[in-house]
């Protein structure tokens, strides 16, 4: 997962549970489902992303050795559920701290290649991340 540049001050709307909702199930083979009393995202039965219970943040699939230099690097955007995030790969972001849909749909696409199988992100070449292909 690559961090991007701040969110301006001249920023629009904030990002909203919808807006993840939509970017979520626009990517190949995927479905919502409630998990814990919050709606999941998943493909191929595993999970990729979640809204938070007050829909003001997401967390998402995200390599653990990746997650201290995000979260250094951009403290108001990314961070982790304290006890609850420390031993799974997973990060928290917040929707009114990303600049834009397209930084959402990036984050939410790189965190659907970590769990898609194979098979499907052959078929999906369009969706590779940096470095990939």
């Amino acid at each position: 997962m690559t961090a991007r540049k701040p969110r301006s001050d001249s920023a629009t709307t904030p990002l909203t549970a919808a807006d993840v909702r939509s970017a979520a199930l626009s990517l190949p083979d995927t479905g919502e489902k409630l998990a814990w009393g919050q709606p999941t995202f998943r493909v191929a039965g595993k999970i990729f992303a979640s809204l938070g219970d007050d829909d003001t943040a997401m967390g998402v699939k995200c390599p653990k050795e990746d997650r201290a230099e995000l979260i250094a690097t951009e403290p108001e955007k990314f961070f982790l559920k304290e006890g609850h995030d420390d031993h799974y790969a997973w990060l928290r972001v917040r929707l009114a701290a990303l600049e834009d849909a397209e930084e959402l749909a990036a984050i939410l696409t790189d965190a659907w290649r970590q769990v898609a199988p194979r098979r499907l992100l052959a078929a999906h070449p369009e969706l590779e991340g940096p470095g990939e292909g």
